[in-house]
């Protein structure tokens, strides 16, 4: 059906939007030492998924097409706007800012409908532009879900391969073993209260603000 193969373009790792010029502060944490091997880097990226995308991406990607869906646009621009604000460094807000303008930018160069009045929250970061597309092109709110962290998880082990570094193969284990984990990811986000919105990854904070002023970097965050 073609609203699969916009599901797959919206995650396409060819997707335009900058994606594989962040790290998210793991060019830091390998720096540092922190993450040294494949199961450090594993371990980092399973606190990454369950500390932060399960309980604060997805659910709100969740709400914001929900709010889509209701043609609400003050419901949505609180959901991204929580989103923004629940990031703990300069990089990581203009990560979101950044990559959600690249996003704007391309979808309407495509079949989508955009509303005026819509543009600036759409623009606040990728999951707000990817909330809207996967509305408009009727991806369901399960298959977006699992499709981003699909493309998340891809990204992350493909710069993890880069900066410790491993091997090819390392990498296609490691996402081999860890996405066996993305749809209990997906199931708990679901399950996630409004009150429960939020990220508690410390590490990651620690290493996005300490990566700002990294002497010698690849990566943007």
């Amino acid at each position: 059906m073609l609203n699969d193969f916009r599901l797959y373009q919206l995650v396409s790792p060819n997707l335009p939007v900058g994606a594989f010029t962040y790290s998210q502060g793991l060019e830091w944490a390998v720096e540092s030492g922190w993450i040294t091997d494949a199961d450090s880097l594993r371990e980092w990226l399973q606190s990454v998924l369950w500390h932060g995308i399960a309980q604060l991406e997805l659910p709100v990607l969740i709400r914001a097409m929900a709010a889509t869906r209701r043609d609400d646009l003050d419901a949505f621009s609180d959901w991204t706007g929580e989103l923004t604000a629940a990031r703990e460094t300069r990089e990581l807000r203009a990560e979101e800012s950044q990559r959600g303008a690249a996003f704007v930018r391309l979808l309407k160069a495509l079949p989508i409908e955009l509303e005026e009045s819509w543009l600036h929250a759409i623009a606040s970061s990728q999951v707000a532009a990817m909330a809207y597309a996967g509305h408009q092109w009727s991806i369901a709110p399960e298959a977006l879900s699992r499709g981003y962290l699909w493309a998340w998880l891809e990204g992350a082990v493909v710069a993890g391969v880069k900066l410790v570094p491993l091997g090819q193969t390392q990498g296609q284990q490691l996402m081999a073993q860890l996405s066996g984990e993305l749809d209990r990811a997906v199931t708990h986000a679901f399950s996630v209260t409004d009150e429960q919105v939020g990220s508690s990854n410390l590490a990651l904070a620690i290493a996005s603000s300490l990566h700002e002023t990294q002497y010698t970097r690849l990566y943007r965050s």
